[in-house]
């Protein structure tokens, strides 16, 4: 009997042996993740947004334009979608609009929604953005097809947010940081000459040539998603036919190379930056084909890719950014009457709004947003077409390569100059005002109002 018990006891410490020298099960993976698409390509005739120079609208198309959505959630049940859309912009009434039917239909709050825009100028006029560039000079009837592309505009993108937050599934998010160069400070160098200058390397002027890379991997492997950002303007076409331009590019080329992945793309602080040289649709396909490259080396070196915890923050708020040099209603009636359709048009806009009992604003509502992933990634979202001081500010005094800073986000109001280049003036610093029709310019503090929000938005939690 004693033998036989010894012998039982010997086979059970030999099995609890083996059992402890087996590998821990793989834990299923905190985040979880959902990922959707919608063509948002116009389907009838539209104006197309950005330059100023087109006389007719769009005749061709040469790729889908789409809204592109990704959807987080944390171990605690925290969520929040990014919402890409090839666009050149939308406006803070549109944008108002999106939010709240999110938080109706999908129970999103605003800060767990970031809107972003390619800024293509191969896309459609979308609202009263850009509106005496665009809308204001249109005829009524292009102007309700503006409308009512606008309309279902809002319809596709919360079909889009719904369906990637019924998309969410288990898995591994990661984060790396890949570069491309083709992105140049247009301020600083002339563009018949960049050639010549990269070939002897005197570029000049402040760039950002990081591409941040986020992605998720299923348990299998294989990528669900992966989104990334770049701060260059996307103004490689000036045709008329829809296209995504290099960003639309570089996602197709990525959905290409990594099979059951959906890629999302974000413009950086690229006010400043163009794609140069341009004009060409190779040059559009080889940008976005560098872009594409750049993400797959990261991709393919596990060495640099970090993984991480499964933990989210996200914040919003709106800073009251002060404008200097607002107009008289003696200045608005003379320019109302000039030679110049955009101040003519701008004016006529700001003597509607006196005519209404209303002042001309002194300050804008600028959007600043933060999320913070696994405490390890900042993600900053910008409103306006941001100059790249500001992302070389913010990754110096956050995190580096582990702060990302996005232009373009959820209400493109204006250009966004940093003080440096407020005092330079120039397009970006004073003359681009009049095509979005804000009377004025910014004041000096600005730069320091918006960095001092996303500090507080980064230390603050959820």
């Amino acid at each position: 009997m004693w033998t036989h018990l010894r012998n039982v006891c010997l086979v059970c410490a030999g099995l609890l042996t083996w059992l402890l020298a087996l590998p821990p099960a793989t834990a299923e993976p905190a985040w979880r993740v959902g990922v959707a698409r919608v063509a948002i390509t116009p389907d009838t005739p539209l104006w197309m947004a950005g330059y100023g120079s087109r006389t007719h609208e769009a005749n061709d198309q040469y790729t889908e334009l789409w809204v592109r959505t990704c959807a987080l959630e944390d171990s605690a049940g925290a969520r929040a979608v990014l919402v890409a859309c090839d666009l050149v912009g939308i406006d803070r009434t549109l944008a108002r609009a999106v939010c709240a039917s999110l938080e109706q239909r999908c129970k999103l709050r605003r800060n767990e929604v970031a809107l972003c825009f390619s800024h293509t100028h191969s896309g459609p006029v979308v609202g009263r953005n850009l509106e005496p560039l665009h809308y204001r000079l249109l005829s009524a009837e292009q102007q309700q097809r503006v409308d009512a592309y606008a309309e279902s505009l809002q319809q596709r993108i919360l079909d889009c947010v719904d369906q990637a937050l019924n998309d969410l599934q288990p898995c591994e998010l990661v984060w790396g940081s890949g570069t491309a160069t083709f992105a140049v400070n247009r301020r600083n160098n002339p563009e018949a000459q960049v050639p010549e200058l990269r070939a002897a390397g005197q570029l000049q002027g402040p760039s950002d040539h990081d591409v941040p890379v986020l992605a998720a991997r299923r348990p299998d492997g294989s990528w669900k998603a992966v989104v990334l950002g770049y701060a260059c303007h996307s103004t490689v076409l000036d045709h008329y036919f829809w296209c995504g331009d290099y960003p639309g590019f570089a996602v197709a080329e990525l959905e290409t190379r990594v099979p059951g992945c959906t890629a999302l793309f974000w413009a950086g602080c690229g006010a400043d930056q163009n794609p140069l040289p341009r004009r060409t649709l190779p040059l559009a396909q080889e940008y976005g084909s560098q872009l594409a490259q750049a993400v797959g080396a990261v991709l393919a070196d596990d060495g640099q890719l970090q993984t991480l915890s499964a933990t989210l923050r996200t914040a919003y708020q709106e800073v009251p950014l002060p404008l200097d040099e607002i107009p008289t209603r003696e200045q608005l009636e003379q320019a109302a009457q000039g030679s110049d359709r955009y101040q003519q048009a701008r004016a006529a806009m700001a003597l509607e709004r006196l005519a209404a009992g209303t002042e001309l604003p002194a300050t804008y509502p600028y959007p600043v947003q933060v999320w913070v992933l696994g405490d390890q990634v900042q993600m900053v979202f910008l409103g306006g077409e941001v100059v790249v001081d500001y992302a070389l500010r913010l990754k110096t005094e956050l995190r580096g390569k582990q702060t990302w800073v996005a232009g373009y986000a959820n209400d493109v109001m204006a250009y966004i100059p940093s003080r440096r280049v407020l005092a330079e003036g120039r397009y970006e610093g004073r003359d681009a005002m009049v095509y979005y029709g804000i009377c004025g310019v910014w004041n000096p503090s600005v730069e320091q109002l918006i960095v001092d929000a996303v500090q507080t938005l980064v230390r603050s939690p959820q």
